[in-house]
């Protein structure tokens, strides 16, 4: 364990977690992986107080040290959190950053054949050791789960997968709705490969780790959709399926659907139970979101709204989708205090 390298009020200490269920994954990344957790203030002189506790997941091409990142005169998430606590502002609570990077960019946080077993790692080695050496309140209804981009989606659907251990989340411009995120993306990878890469995945990659990643305007499209594929369409065997023809950009429907099936506005309908248990449900997104995720963010409200779920925080605020660090502490509170005893 290593301490935060800058003054907070809070305790900020830095593991390395080793887990079993990522070794030998399918791309071959680190089985040991950076887990911090952050105790509040007073946490040391109050040793029989337990606290709710919120896990903080990253978007695509996030690494764990990503969040020590700032903008000139910003300061970034783990010192926002800290001072959201100090100053009382919210309920104490632990806050988790938890890292499930991918050397195809991330894992959407879901079990795959070609990536690895990232939602279990989460929900069954993560949750118990933090629940184990720290005091949260080890119960569903006081556990949240917070992210942006992919983490957002990470946020979404991981309490619909396991309603047994998430109590609260909180989207800040998930990926959802992907007929808007997703599908104008591919015309342009198709265009990219046929241009730069004789039309082949094989060659791009080959291209992209042989030199600075996004040295090319055109990197970002076929990085993205490489990593949905290895999320939403890897047969068992590893395989990776395209939703579309590399050639054409045409849909292939049947690839496409496995897609859907996991798209959070579709999901909702199917675990309603689970979200109608939600203690908290937090969902924002930047009206000038560059990958329109405000629309996504919208469909998902009134997903829903469809099954009965009502008490919702909502928000479409005057932003794109970078630079929205601000926006993450407003979640925190409303999880800190939603879950709190």
């Amino acid at each position: 364990m290593q301490p935060w390298s800058f003054d907070l009020a809070g305790r900020f200490d830095e593991h390395l977690f080793v887990s079993d269920v990522l070794k030998g994954n399918p791309l071959g990344d680190p089985h040991r992986r950076p887990l911090w957790v952050y105790a509040p203030p007073r946490y040391e002189a109050e040793p029989n107080r337990r606290y709710p506790s919120v896990y903080v997941i990253q978007g695509l091409t996030g690494q764990l040290d990503m969040w020590r990142n700032r903008s000139p005169w910003r300061k970034n998430f783990p010192e926002l959190a800290d001072e959201l606590f100090a100053t009382g502002q919210a309920p104490p609570c632990i806050v988790v950053w938890v890292d499930c990077w991918t050397s195809v960019g991330g894992s959407q946080f879901l079990d795959s054949p070609g990536t690895g077993r990232y939602h279990t790692y989460l929900c069954d080695e993560v949750v118990p050791w933090v629940d184990e050496h720290y005091r949260t309140i080890p119960e569903r209804d006081h556990r949240g789960i917070q992210g942006k981009s992919s983490g957002g989606y990470g946020a979404m659907v991981t309490p619909m997968l396991r309603p047994d251990l998430w109590g609260g989340l909180a989207t800040h411009a998930g990926d959802a709705l992907f007929e808007a995120c997703y599908l104008p993306m591919f015309r342009e990878t198709a265009r990219t490969l046929r241009e730069d890469y004789d039309g082949s995945f094989e060659k791009f990659w080959a291209s992209f780790r042989s030199r600075p990643a996004f040295s090319k305007d055109n990197d970002e499209a076929p990085m993205n959709d490489w990593a949905m594929a290895c999320a939403y369409s890897t047969d068992p065997d590893g395989t990776v399926k395209l939703p579309y023809d590399v050639s054409t950009g045409r849909l292939i429907p049947s690839v496409w659907e496995r897609w859907l099936a996991w798209d959070p506005v579709r999901m909702v309908p199917t675990h309603g139970d689970a979200l109608r248990a939600m203690k908290a449900i937090y969902i924002d997104a930047g009206k000038k979101d560059q990958y329109y995720l405000d629309l996504g963010a919208e469909a998902f409200r009134r997903a829903l709204e469809g099954v009965g779920v009502t008490d919702v925080s909502f928000e479409l605020f005057d932003a794109t989708h970078t630079a929205i660090e601000y926006r993450y502490p407003l979640s925190l509170k409303y999880l800190a205090e939603r879950l709190a005893p």
